[in-house]
C-alpha cells in the first residue's frame, strides 16, 4: 500500500515557480525611524544599507512624527492589542474617532474598519452579493484578486467588462433589466500600469441603468484631492459614488482597510459580513497612528506635492536614458522588463552591486511578457537618490543586454 507523498507534491509546485521565475523570496529589511528610504537589509551577503524604491507607504507616513506620537500615547494608554472582535470587547474609542474621520474624508454618513484592504474588498463584495436578490457585479477585469475573490464568494452573478472601457460596460448594463440589481466594481489608480478609471462617466452609466457604485481606491488616499480623499475628492465626485474602499497601509503608513458609505449600507455589511464578524479588531495603537495620519494629511499639502515632483523627475531621467518606463498619470513609475527571470535577476543585482531595493513584478500580479519593476518614489527620495537609481539602472540595462525604448 502507497500513501500520498504529500512532501513531493509541494516541492515539485515550487520548483515550477522557479522555473518560469516567479518564486517569490522575502526580503528582511528594518526601516530606520526619521531615516526612511534608508533601511537595514540582511541578506546572504551581509548587512547593508539600503534605499527602498518599492513601498507602499506612498508619502512616508509610517515615519511621521505625529504618527508616532499618536501610537506612543495609545500604547500607554490601553497597551497593545484591542481584545477581541468588534462585536465583543475589541470597538475601542480608537477604532469610533478613526470611523468617524474616515467617514468625514469621503464625505459619507458612515464607515468600517477591517484588517486589510484584501478583507474590505472580499467581505463586502462578497456580502453585497449575498445581499441583494439577483444581483449581477459587473467588475472590471483588472479589478485587484481581493475584489475578484469577494465575488466569487458572493455566489452571484457577475460580468467581466474590458478594463475602463465605457463601450463595453454600457453594452451589458442595457442588456440587463433596468429592475435588475446591479453593482459596478472598479478602481481609482490600477495599481500595476498607474491608470485612472473614467469615475465621472462610469457614474453617468450607473444613474442610467440603476446601479449602485463600488471603487476601490487604495491606491489613491491620501495621495489625491485637497484633503487626500482620493481620486473622486479630486474629481468632485465623492456624493455620486456609493461605496468608497479603501487602505490605511499605503499613503497613510499604518495597516487596515476600510469603506464608507450611506449608514444603512454599511450598517448592513457590519451585521452580515463573516470576516467583519469573526476577526479580532486591528490594535487601537494601529488605530491612533491612522487617525493622526488622516489628519494630518487632510491638511498638508506638503508630502503630496513633493512626492508628484519626485515621480515626475524621476520619469524625466528615466526617458533621458531611453529606459522603457511607462507613461501614467499617477504616482507610480512602472519600467517594463517582459522576461520574469530577468527581471529577478535585474534586482538582485540592483540589492547586491547597488544596494537599491525593488522587488520584481511578475505573474500572476501581472500578465506574462509584462514582468516589470514598479517604483514608488516618495517625498523622501531626493535628487541624489533618483540619480543613484537612473545610474544603476541605466548600467545593468546594458551590461544584461535589455531593450531600451525606442528613440
Amino acid at each position: 500500500m502507497t500513501t500520498t507523498d504529500y512532501t513531493a507534491i509541494f516541492t515539485s509546485a515550487l520548483d515550477g515557480l522557479r522555473r518560469a521565475g516567479n518564486y517569490r523570496q522575502f526580503a528582511d529589511i528594518c526601516r530606520y525611524k526619521g531615516r526612511f528610504p534608508r533601511a537595514l537589509h540582511r541578506g546572504a551577503h551581509g548587512e547593508h544599507e539600503v534605499t527602498v524604491w518599492c513601498s507602499n507607504d506612498y508619502l512616508g507616513m509610517g515615519q511621521h512624527p505625529k504618527v508616532i506620537e499618536a501610537m506612543h500615547f495609545a500604547l500607554n494608554e490601553v497597551g497593545a492589542g484591542s481584545g477581541g472582535t468588534r462585536n465583543i470587547s475589541g470597538t475601542t474609542h480608537y477604532h469610533v474617532e478613526l470611523e468617524a474621520e474616515l467617514a468625514d474624508l469621503h464625505g459619507k454618513e458612515a464607515a468600517l474598519l477591517f484588517n486589510s484592504g484584501y478583507m474590505s474588498n472580499e467581505a463586502t463584495l462578497s456580502t453585497l452579493g449575498r445581499l441583494l436578490p439577483g444581483v449581477v457585479i459587473l467588475s472590471d477585469e483588472l479589478n485587484h484578486a481581493s475584489m475578484i475573490e469577494g465575488i466569487k464568494h458572493g455566489r452571484c452573478d457577475k460580468q467581466v467588462f474590458a478594463h475602463n472601457d465605457l463601450a463595453d460596460l454600457e453594452q451589458r448594463l442595457r442588456a440587463l433589466p433596468l429592475e435588475r440589481p446591479k453593482v459596478i466594481a472598479f478602481e481609482s489608480v490600477y495599481s500595476m500600469d498607474g491608470d485612472i478609471a473614467p469615475i465621472r462617466e462610469i457614474c453617468d452609466l450607473a444613474d442610467a441603468y440603476g446601479a449602485l457604485t463600488y471603487c476601490d481606491e487604495v491606491h489613491a488616499v491620501g495621495m489625491y484631492g485637497p484633503r487626500g480623499g482620493g481620486i473622486i475628492e479630486r474629481e468632485g465626485l465623492l456624493h455620486r459614488v456609493d461605496i468608497i474602499e479603501g487602505t490605511l497601509a499605503k499613503a497613510f503608513g499604518l495597516m487596515g482597510g476600510y469603506i464608507t458609505g450611506a449608514a444603512p449600507l454599511v450598517d448592513a455589511i457590519r451585521s452580515f459580513a463573516p470576516g467583519f464578524i469573526f476577526t479580532t479588531s486591528i490594535a487601537p495603537v494601529i488605530a491612533a497612528g491612522a487617525t493622526a495620519s488622516i489628519r494630518h494629511l487632510k491638511e498638508s499639502q506638503t508630502e503630496r506635492t513633493l512626492q508628484a515632483a519626485h515621480a515626475k523627475k524621476l520619469t524625466a531621467a528615466l526617458r533621458a536614458k531611453m529606459l522603457p518606463v511607462m507613461a501614467t498619470p499617477s504616482h507610480i513609475v512602472p519600467v517594463i522588463i517582459g522576461d520574469p527571470v530577468k527581471c529577478k535577476a535585474l534586482t538582485d543585482r540592483l540589492m547586491n552591486e547597488f544596494h537599491i531595493y525593488a522587488q520584481p513584478i511578475n505573474f500572476p500580479t501581472v500578465p506574462r511578457g509584462t514582468e516589470r519593476i514598479r517604483l514608488t518614489p516618495g517625498p523622501l527620495h531626493g535628487e541624489l537618490e533618483i540619480a543613484r537609481l537612473v545610474a544603476a539602472l541605466d548600467h545593468l540595462w546594458t551590461d544584461m543586454g535589455l531593450r531600451r525604448a525606442a528613440a
